[in-house]
């Protein structure tokens, strides 16, 4: 598996765990945990698809990223 597989399947499995998590009240949605959970997760999913040329999962993510900044920003 190519590393760049690797740190999209990192950023797939952060928000999933996140949005898991969250639904199942093990984490709050306002909690710095969640937001960065879902930071590094976008990261992943970013560095991967731009690898690849795949240029709508980027768009997506650099979205989802900037939520979960301003988020983070709004639980502090």
């Amino acid at each position: 598996m190519k590393q760049k597989d690797i740190v999209g399947w990192f950023g797939v499995l952060m928000i999933l765990l996140a949005f898991s998590l969250s639904t199942f009240d093990v984490i709050d949605t306002k909690s710095t945990i969640y937001g960065v959970m879902n930071i590094t997760g976008a990261l992943g999913i970013i560095i991967s698809s731009y690898a690849k040329k795949d240029f709508q999962p980027v768009i997506l993510n650099v979205v989802w990223l900037f939520v979960a900044v301003v988020g983070i920003i709004r639980s502090i």
